[in-house]
């Protein structure tokens, strides 16, 4: 996850519980991926930088623990970049162009991304991958092309260095998680692009102020209107902080005994209240960065290791060793 702002509930919901899962499952390495933040804040690294803290505080917060998994910043591991120059010379220019997301957010933001390290960041996202072998990863559907590109690299230079029938880089596969879709405050899908979020960091009375005023159903004119929930932004949160009162909101709402502003008010008090104990955990966390600081080193030395015998087996399928002979 690259580390470029304040976390919201859509993060949480959507991915940070998905992975305190899967580390009770798998030997899982959880990055943060600051050389992929440099492709839009390399002229002023040090706004994103600054989110690397906070944005470990609330991996922690929401259950991820360094007894279970690895956590490290990708900077902190130089493999990453080694292998990555190593794999461009094996990645065809046109392989890149096509790529949907490179013309997608070239032409969807005002940052400056005509550059070489914006073209080839899914080289980079493969040497990620396949540094640790990995099998698996966790992905929505809308990121399986790029999945396909690391398949696709990894697959040409086990074409050119496979070992006796062995492929030298693992081939990983998409594990397909059924990341909820979180609304924002104005219906379309929670982002930091759309500044419609509802921030982890914030105080149970901001979140109780920006969920007085998220969108419901805008057919519902008055008060003794009925409502239809599946067109109500705040229905839909009832299946992650209250599914025991969902049935009897929509059965209130199309009937009217529910107004809009009881039924936020209700929510509100379920959000802040499962919300709390993560918000007093963060806390704790963000007042001890010496411990933050700990941890992400002893993330480090880990994946260097994993790291730096996948790129000597890398390197030394190519012939490319430290003796050199005449």
């Amino acid at each position: 996850m690259q580390a470029t702002g304040a976390l919201h509930i859509g993060h949480y919901l959507g991915v940070l519980t998905n992975f305190a899962h899967l580390q009770n499952e798998a030997d899982c390495f959880f990055m943060v991926a600051n050389l992929h933040s440099l492709t839009a804040f390399y002229p002023n690294y040090h706004d994103a930088h600054k989110f690397i803290a906070p944005m470990v505080s609330d991996w922690l917060a929401a259950g991820i623990s360094p007894e279970k998994a690895t956590i490290f910043v990708q900077s902190d591991v130089p493999e990453h970049a080694e292998l990555a120059q190593l794999l461009a010379m094996f990645t065809p220019l046109s392989w890149l162009e096509r790529n949907p997301t490179y013309k997608d957010k070239q032409a969807n933001t005002e940052k400056d991304l005509d550059s070489f390290g914006f073209l080839g960041y899914p080289v980079l996202q493969a040497a990620d991958i396949v540094l640790y072998d990995a099998t698996h990863v966790p992905i929505g559907e809308d990121q399986l092309p790029h999945l396909e590109l690391t398949r696709e690299i990894a697959r040409r230079f086990n074409h050119f260095y496979r070992q006796a029938e062995k492929d030298i880089l693992t081939i990983p596969q998409a594990i397909l998680s059924s990341f909820p879709k979180v609304l924002g405050l104005d219906g379309r899908k929670m982002s930091k692009t759309y500044n419609n979020s509802l921030l982890l960091s914030e105080s149970a009375e901001s979140l109780q102020k920006k969920l007085m005023v998220m969108k419901t159903d805008t057919a519902r004119v008055k008060r003794n209107d009925p409502g239809n929930p599946e067109n109500c932004a705040v229905f839909s949160y009832y299946d992650f902080f209250a599914p025991e009162l969902k049935a009897e909101v929509n059965t209130n709402c199309r009937s009217a005994a529910l107004g809009c502003v009881d039924c936020k008010k209700q929510l509100a008090a379920k959000v802040i209240a499962h919300l709390a104990p993560f918000r007093e955990e963060r806390e704790a966390l963000l007042a001890r960065p010496a411990y933050i600081g700990e941890i992400l080193h002893a993330g480090a030395d880990k994946a260097r290791k994993v790291a730096a015998a996948t790129l000597d087996r890398f390197k030394d399928s190519m012939g490319m060793v430290s003796r050199y002979t005449l």
